[in-house]
Order: structure tokens, then C-alpha cells, then sequence
């Protein structure tokens, strides 16, 4: 009898999250990312998703990735020796432009070996923070939208407006010609186009042109941008071993 009375509680017992699930579960839960301690090199998981939240806050309603969350986790991602390298998985319609150029600009300045896969959808300042890795993949379904900067609220109709839109995009085109292989003259010409799009200006490409038009480094999947990633983490150790 003692015997059956215990099997529930050695059941109980192991079936218990302990403490270091709870905190990863909470930690996917808040933020959206995940680092994997089991596997044949440490990486981080970082997700942006939905839209991107800057300067003011969205609707409760809204799908949001933070950037106050993502670029303090990209600085301790850069510190934090035992990460060996980051995967950043995009799923979003776009969002504030600043905060967005803010993080590509932070990717791209890492050392850690970072790559980028855009599933369902990269648009608008999804673009810039999908080349901003050293390495960028895109699933076939998936869709990338360029269009030009829009402003919500009040508008001066005013010279100096369209000094100010015009050189918010130079930068975006500065940044994403800087990181991809397209050239700034087509990336313009995509931006730009007026035949496509019903109620606006600008083109939506899918994987294989976006890899093709030379925006996206590669045509893959999950499994695909981990291999890259981990090829990546191996060529940088045998070269400090060289060194």
C-alpha cells in the first residue's frame, strides 16, 4: 500500500515545471524570444511580429513587438559570451520607422553571428530588419511589401514635409542597399511604383523575388537558416583557433 500511495507523488514531482521552464516559458510568454541550451551551439531566438511599437503606444488589440524590450536583449545577446548566435524570425506588416531602423542598426552592428528568416511576412520597416542580419532567408509563401514613409496625425502641407519624408527615405534606402545586394535605383523604382498596389504606392514581391531582386540573401526554411547559422558559429571559431 505505501508503495501505490507514492507513485502519484513521485508522478506529481516529476511532471512539476521547475524553476528554469518557468522562466523560459515566462520569458517567451513577455518578450517573444527563447535560447536553447540543448543543441549543438548555444542561439538566442529573437521573434518581431506583428506590428513594430515606438515612440507611442498601440491598442491593446495590436499584435506589438516593443522596441524597448528588443534592443536592451540585443546588447545582452552581444555580451553574454556563452551565445554563440542569434536567429531573428520576422512575421510583420511594418510599423514605427525610427524604432525599426533603430534595431536593424543594432543588428547589424553585433559581432555574434546573427541570421534572419521572414516567414508569412516582412513589409515596410520589416525589410530593413531583415538584411540587417549577415545573413538573410525567406520562405517561399512569404511576402515582403515596400512602400514609401507614411506619417499618422497632423500634417503641415509644407515644403519642409516633404524635405523631412524625402530624407527619412533616403535613409531607409541608404540602410537596406547597404545591406542587401539590390541596387538603390531599383529598390527606388519598387518603392516607388504606382501600378500595383490598388490604394498605394509601392510593390509586394514574394521569397523567390525577393531573392532574385537580390534583396534576400536565400530561399529556405527553419532548418535551412539554423545550418547557416550554425556553419557561421563554426567558421568564426576556427578563425580565432587560426589566430
Amino acid at each position: 500500500m505505501p508503495i501505490i500511495q507514492n507513485e502519484p507523488d513521485e508522478i506529481i514531482e516529476e511532471n512539476t515545471p521547475t524553476k528554469e521552464q518557468l522562466e523560459k516559458a515566462e520569458l517567451i510568454e513577455n518578450t517573444g524570444e527563447v535560447v536553447v541550451q540543448n543543441a549543438k551551439h548555444l542561439i538566442h531566438c529573437l521573434t518581431v511580429i506583428g506590428q513594430v511599437e515606438g515612440h507611442y503606444l498601440l491598442p491593446e488589440t495590436n499584435k506589438t513587438t516593443k522596441y524597448e524590450h528588443i534592443m536592451p536583449a540585443l546588447v545582452a545577446i552581444e555580451q553574454d559570451r556563452s551565445i554563440e548566435g542569434l536567429l531573428i524570425i520576422l512575421n510583420t506588416v511594418g510599423g514605427d520607422v525610427e524604432a525599426g531602423l533603430a534595431i536593424a542598426e543594432i543588428i547589424a552592428g553585433m559581432k555574434t553571428p546573427t541570421v534572419s528568416i521572414v516567414v508569412g511576412g516582412g513589409h515596410s520597416i520589416g525589410v530593413p530588419l531583415a538584411v540587417a542580419a549577415k545573413r538573410s532567408f525567406i520562405v517561399p509563401s512569404a511576402t515582403m511589401t515596400i512602400h514609401p514613409v507614411r506619417m499618422s496625425g497632423t500634417v503641415v502641407g509644407v515644403p519642409q514635409t516633404f524635405y523631412y519624408f524625402n530624407k527619412m527615405q533616403e535613409r531607409i534606402i541608404n540602410f537596406v542597399t547597404r545591406h542587401s545586394g539590390i541596387t538603390p535605383e531599383r529598390f527606388n523604382e519598387l518603392l516607388m511604383n504606382t501600378g500595383e498596389l490598388v490604394m498605394d504606392v509601392g510593390t509586394t514581391i514574394n521569397g523567390n523575388d525577393a531573392v532574385s531582386e537580390g534583396l534576400i540573401d536565400s530561399l529556405g526554411g527553419l532548418s535551412d537558416a539554423i545550418g547557416a547559422l550554425y556553419d557561421m558559429i563554426e567558421n568564426t571559431q576556427m578563425r580565432y583557433t587560426i589566430l
